[in-house]
């Protein structure tokens, strides 16, 4: 009973947050653009499944995603943990190895399966004949995602400030930006923007409010937020790279044919 509650507040909370944009578009289809409905049937079916399955999501998210994610925070950093099979409780970054494996695995796996990406990766190889391949593009994401979450749980295990690692990202960004191959950079900066949306987020959230949480020192309202930043950034990063390392590939093969043709 106490679940059926939670889905039914949950519900109602999301149909109050999707009626505002239903009326907007209702109200420019019919008065000022002045048509029908078009498959108004099927919309309306559409629709009660979109506001269902947004209700389900949020549900899970507060009875599954954000306890896992916190839980696997506090036992990958417990002491008892860190010390293993010693006697003597390790302290400082390095004890935390596991937790940056995890972060890392965990970003990787959550951009994998994320849906935003899936179909930015799809319309990439429409729009460029196959070039682009869509597994390439969500595999070089989900690198960047996985450095950045891991350098994410760094700074909350050390505390070290949050705008030194953005402002040295964004330096590396902007020098990317003036020598990568131009053709790829709107889709690095969408690459980025991608990869912070149902899957990703919730799981990240949670691994940094628990980690700041199990940490000794930290602060979860100072430290537990910025690894979506760092989910952000690092594509942008690795994307770029990505582009600039084949561009590089290619242009030394053609070097080298010219010179066997030349011979």
């Amino acid at each position: 009973m106490t679940f059926l509650y939670d889905f039914a507040t949950v519900l109602l909370a999301t149909i109050r947050d999707i009626l505002p944009i239903a009326a907007l578009i209702t109200c420019f289809q019919l008065f000022l653009l002045r048509q029908p409905i078009p498959h108004l049937r099927r919309l309306i079916i559409g629709g009660v499944y979109v506001v269902i399955g947004l209700a389900m999501f949020l549900i899970g998210l507060e009875k599954a995603l954000f306890p896992i994610g916190k839980i696997m925070a506090a036992q990958l950093s417990d002491p008892v943990f860190l010390a293993g099979e010693n006697t003597v409780i390790r302290t400082g970054w390095t004890a935390y190895g596991w937790v940056y494996l995890f972060a890392a695995l965990i970003g990787f796996s959550t951009t994998i399966a994320e849906p935003s990406l899936l179909a930015v990766a799809l319309k990439v190889k429409e729009v460029s004949g196959g070039v682009i391949s869509p597994w390439g593009l969500r595999i070089t994401v989900a690198l960047g995602v996985a450095v950045g979450i891991a350098l994410g749980a760094f700074r909350i295990i050390t505390g070290t400030p949050l705008y030194l690692y953005i402002l040295a990202g964004y330096v590396i960004v902007i020098v990317q930006t003036f020598v990568a191959p131009k053709k790829i950079i709107a889709l690095a900066y969408d690459s980025g923007g991608v990869t912070t949306s149902t899957v990703t987020v919730p799981l990240v959230a949670a691994l940094g409010l628990g980690l700041s949480e199990a940490v000794p020192g930290r602060n979860p309202t100072l430290d537990g937020f910025g690894l979506i930043a760092f989910a952000s950034l690092f594509p942008i990063i690795t994307v770029m790279g990505y582009a600039q390392l084949t561009n590089w590939v290619s242009t030394r093969r053609i070097k080298e044919h010219l010179q066997g043709e030349n011979k």
